[in-house]
């Protein structure tokens, strides 16, 4: 039986092109061990997949867009497509490491395959290895990608056991048979379908309240935050990308806080605003006072129980880059994020990529790609922030140093800001444009120095 893909999780894709590929990744290092059997851990993670069945389903187009894309079982489903192996040349540096996650979240996933694809890298300069993942916004968001650790990762050195495999694939559904149950799945949910007017009065005016609770969010989203203009955060953007990393210690973030009062992820967004003011200021920008960069920072809303499919909302939070003080800049992150709580005013991630679930797939696609062509004039930076496993994790008796996350690039976004936290660090991964974002590693870099910053006030 098919699964059809949500209104949100289809957006992802509808909203991709060769410049915007639609994947969330992560990079993870481990330290030397004895015990690493690389090619063991490629049959491990095969016998593993039978925890996420979602991971050997590839995605089908309906014919003439007459419903949303559906998930079916890959009866050729290929684990050595999907695990690879890499190796650095000598002598193996970070700089190095971080040129091959860029150049491999540059290229977009094979549609006609499962989305994911998982990089086993050795090679590195101390012995260790690490692992580079890729995988399609449409299967998870920045929680549930955290779970796709699950997989990979264990809790002792000693590799828990597999769970059995039953796996047993389904045959894939004929073009037909895709089209006849869009029309059937239609016909159950008339409400779903704008173009169809012919419906009971009650159904029309279910759906134009519908519409105008989606278009108010909208419309509130572009009202309540002022457009940005031109900026070097914003620029057009090409298909290859640059990668770059900066890390902390969680217990600095938690002292800032205690001193400075808010919550730690109002730290976090200070440090990232001191971070741009810093890499602004290496760029000969305008840094006066009061100016801002304006950040998206999504915020899962996903249901207890619930553990498939996106569901985000959006916050637009001005950050302070024009505030000298970094304990000043602080107070006004923090009053911002409450600002913010207090309203209710997040825009959920459905209204920002149009009429979800109303309009046929076509329109649909156009009013996705219509929100990734907006998206410079609402906001200048996304800025995502996930909480990991605050213990350690292990892989094939490796120990996990850190876990860095990839964000996609959206359309006329120079740079995405992924933070995770991990076994009590904070890891910053900046995924960048290549040509637009030739200075990457100085913004890091400034992010380390806007934390030092901080951390010297308390």
């Amino acid at each position: 039986m098919v699964e059809r893909l949500s209104p949100l999780d289809s957006s992802f894709l509808f909203m991709e092109e060769s410049t915007t590929a639609m994947h969330v990744g992560g990079l993870m290092t481990f330290e030397p061990s004895p015990d690493t059997d690389l090619e063991g851990f490629v049959r491990l993670i095969g016998e593993r997949l039978a925890a996420v069945p979602r991971y050997r389903q590839k995605i089908r187009e309906v014919p003439a867009r007459l419903g949303l894309p559906v998930w079916v079982d890959d009866p050729a489903f290929d684990l050595g497509y999907h695990v690879r192996r890499s190796a650095l040349p000598a002598p193996g540096t970070d700089a190095q490491l971080r040129e091959l996650v860029g150049r491999l979240q540059g290229r977009p996933l094979d549609r006609s395959r499962p989305l994911w694809e998982i990089y086993l890298v050795e090679g590195l300069a101390d012995g260790g290895f690490a692992i580079i993942t890729k995988t399609h916004h449409a299967m998870v968001d920045g929680l549930s990608s955290i779970d796709i650790g699950a997989v990979l990762l264990d809790l002792t050195p000693t590799p828990r056991p597999s769970p059995p495999d039953t796996w047993d694939p389904e045959p894939e559904p004929s073009s037909l048979g895709l089209a006849v149950g869009a029309v059937v799945d239609q016909l159950k949910r008339p409400q779903h379908v704008v173009d169809t007017i012919r419906q009971a009065a009650s159904d029309a005016r279910t759906a134009a309240t519908t519409v105008a609770q989606t278009a108010g969010a909208v419309v509130a989203a572009v009202t309540n935050t002022r457009v940005a203009r031109s900026h070097p955060l914003n620029a057009p953007i090409g298909q290859q990308r640059r990668y770059a990393t900066s890390a902390g210690e969680l217990d600095d973030y938690k002292a800032i806080r205690k001193a400075h009062g808010g919550t730690v992820n109002d730290v976090v967004l200070t440090v990232v605003a001191g971070g741009l003011r810093r890499w602004l200021t290496t760029r000969g920008e305008d840094v006066r006072p009061g100016a801002t960069v304006r950040a998206m920072v999504p915020v899962s809303v996903r249901a207890p129980g619930v553990e498939l499919g996106n569901q985000v909302s959006a916050l637009f939070v001005d950050l302070p880059v024009g505030e000298a003080d970094p304990v000043a800049r602080l107070e006004q992150v923090t009053a911002a994020m409450l600002a913010h709580k207090q309203s209710g005013q997040a825009v959920g991630a459905g209204a920002l990529v149009g009429l979800v679930g109303l309009t046929p797939p076509t329109l649909h696609s156009l009013g996705a790609r219509l929100s990734s062509s907006l998206s410079a004039r609402m906001f200048n930076v996304v800025v995502t922030n996930v909480p990991g496993p605050q213990f350690p994790l292990f892989a094939m008796g490796a120990r996990m140093r850190d876990m860095y996350p990839v964000v996609p690039l959206a359309k006329g976004q120079t740079v995405s800001i992924g933070i995770t936290s991990y076994n009590g660090g904070v890891f910053y991964g900046l995924n960048a444009d290549r040509d637009a974002m030739g200075d990457a590693d100085v913004l890091a870099a400034s992010i380390g120095e806007s934390l030092d910053e901080l951390r010297g006030t308390v």
